[in-house]
Formats: C-alpha cells, sequence, structure tokens
C-alpha cells in the first residue's frame, strides 16, 4: 500500500508564504506524476500544480508566478512553494501522485489534504 502525508498548511496573512510538502509512502517502484490540488469550499477540487518525474511542470494559470512546485526524487516527496498568497488561495490543498508499485501497474493515490488559510 502507499500512503501520501502532506504537511506545512496553516494560517497565514495575505502577501505571506507557505511551503508544503507531500512525502510518498509504502511499496513504490516509480512516481511518475505528482501533483498539488485543492478545494475550497462550495467549490471543485482544481489542479495547482504537477510535475513529472523527467521535471516537466504545469501550473494553472492564477498561480503561475506565485507558486513553485518541485519534487525530490530520491525523497520521493513534492513540494509546493507558495508566495505572495491571497485570501482566495483559502482551501484544502491534496496531494496526488501516480505511482507504480510493480512495473507495468500504476495506481492514483491522494493524501488526505492540508488546510491552508489566507486572512486579509
Amino acid at each position: 500500500q502507499v500512503q501520501l502525508v502532506e504537511s506545512g498548511g496553516g494560517l497565514v496573512q495575505a502577501g505571506g508564504s507557505l511551503r508544503l510538502s507531500c512525502a510518498a509512502s509504502g511499496s513504490i517502484y516509480s512516481i511518475n506524476y505528482m501533483g498539488w490540488y485543492r478545494q475550497a469550499p462550495g467549490k471543485q477540487r482544481e489542479l495547482v500544480a504537477a510535475v513529472t518525474s523527467g521535471g516537466n511542470t504545469d501550473y494553472a494559470d492564477s498561480m503561475k508566478g506565485r507558486f513553485t512546485i518541485s519534487r525530490d526524487n530520491a525523497k520521493n516527496t513534492v513540494y509546493l512553494e507558495m508566495n505572495s498568497l491571497k485570501p482566495e488561495d483559502t482551501a484544502v490543498y491534496y496531494c496526488r501522485a501516480f505511482v507504480s508499485v510493480v512495473v507495468g501497474v500504476s495506481t492514483w493515490y491522494w493524501g488526505q489534504g492540508t488546510q491552508v488559510t489566507v486572512s486579509s
């Protein structure tokens, strides 16, 4: 079984910064994709940013220039550096990963989420 554990959420004032971490553990052969999603109250879950094992990144338009995703393949960990935070960034942030436990068999996993609250 594979687990994704997020950390780093909290309360921050508008304009501040936070760094989220998500560590994958368990029986892992490889992780191709790791990403961050968020869900605000009453809204659908949306992509924030994603990164492949090769380092290719993708960002939602509203996060470009403010958020930076990175990963440490040796640690099976993905990070999200969030700067210039706005109240509308308030949400539960979830980690998602596409994990191979054996060659040729991959499954999507979600973390439990971490709350980010930005006060005005």
